[in-house]
């Protein structure tokens, strides 16, 4: 003590530090914080809202060599399988409030399904929601709209096109379904099921105007009715995209390349294609499910490829 006392103060500090009793490490907190990310869109609020991960097979699921997307996923430090995002977007106009897609619910096990609750975190609850929006009937963008045989949001239309609710909600259909799609048409079955029983399914036909500053584009290919969604207010654009893109780090770069969930995948090529360079050109915001949450961004076109510019982090005021 005597020769610490003739330390300077910092000295003095750092023999202290170094004598102390070691603790142990704080345990691992192993999450992060609740899933939402918002932005304003002219006069609209709009809010990505994560329904999780889920890990993804690219290497298999993609239409390339399957050493090929090893490689194109490591140039961007990726492994396979990646580590997906599943987003929905809820939108503020002022006078409604709109989700576009619902997640996965309990359809693709534990690590989807955030969806409502990251919504309620973000300050809304569920019986303020007043339309839903579907891209596609896929489970991981239908199976949040219900829980145990009951609607998630009970005041809520159920918007669709026509194409895809005749499809997966057909029991011809899924009679005749290979073995291993016979679940998907299962999951739309189960997830829509209480708002058709409650009159509360609204499908339409294409382009379609759901509500000012909503509309309904038709993008098929992904599946029969997959749909995109333009959201605008004050001149400012953002087109929710579905899975028109899964794998950023391959599809930007070879946007030819389609996935084995493509129902048609020339459709569906075409259709990004037609999308992105539409975006590319007007400096649209797009909104993609399955891109790294929260999937907001721009495109800019590179030749045959596109290059993806990630939303600045906003602190809104």
């Amino acid at each position: 003590m005597q020769f610490i006392s003739k330390l300077s103060p910092l000295a003095a500090a750092l023999v202290f530090a170094a004598s102390a009793p070691a603790f142990a490490a704080a345990p691992l907190a192993g999450t992060n914080a609740p899933g939402f990310f918002r932005v304003m869109l002219g006069d609209f609020e709009v809010t990505a809202i994560s329904d999780g991960t889920v890990d993804l097979p690219m290497n298999k699921l993609l239409h390339q060599a399957p050493a090929k997307t090893d490689q194109e996923l490591a140039r961007s430090y990726l492994n396979n399988p990646l580590e997906t995002s599943v987003t929905g977007y809820l939108v503020n106009t002022g006078t409604k409030l709109v989700l576009i897609d619902t997640g996965a619910g309990n359809l693709f096990g534990p690590t989807l399904g955030k969806l409502l609750a990251n919504l309620k975190a973000s300050g809304y609850q569920p019986e303020q929601v007043d339309e839903v929006l579907i891209t596609h009937m896929h489970p991981d963008h239908v199976g949040g709209l219900a829980a145990n045989g009951q609607a998630a949001f009970p005041n809520a239309t159920v918007r669709a096109d026509r194409h895809d609710a005749d499809f997966w909600l057909s029991q011809a259909n899924m009679d005749k379904a290979p073995a291993d799609s016979k679940s998907f048409f299962q999951g739309a079955m189960v997830s829509v099921g209480p708002y058709a029983a409650s009159q509360h399914l609204q499908p339409f036909d294409g382009a379609t105007e759901i509500t000012p500053g909503i509309r309904a584009v038709a993008s098929y290919g992904h599946t029969p009715g997959h749909i995109s969604y333009m959201v605008e207010s004050k001149g400012k654009k953002l087109l929710v995209v579905g899975d028109l893109i899964h794998a950023g780090a391959v599809q930007f770069d070879h946007p030819e390349v389609t996935i084995d969930f493509d129902s048609d995948p020339k459709a569906a090529a075409a259709a990004r294609h037609q999308f992105f360079t539409a975006a590319a050109k007007d400096g649209t915001l797009i909104g993609a499910a399955h891109l790294p949450f929260p999937g907001l961004g721009h495109l800019r076109s590179n030749g045959k490829a596109y290059q993806w510019v990630a939303t600045n982090y906003t602190q809104l005021r």
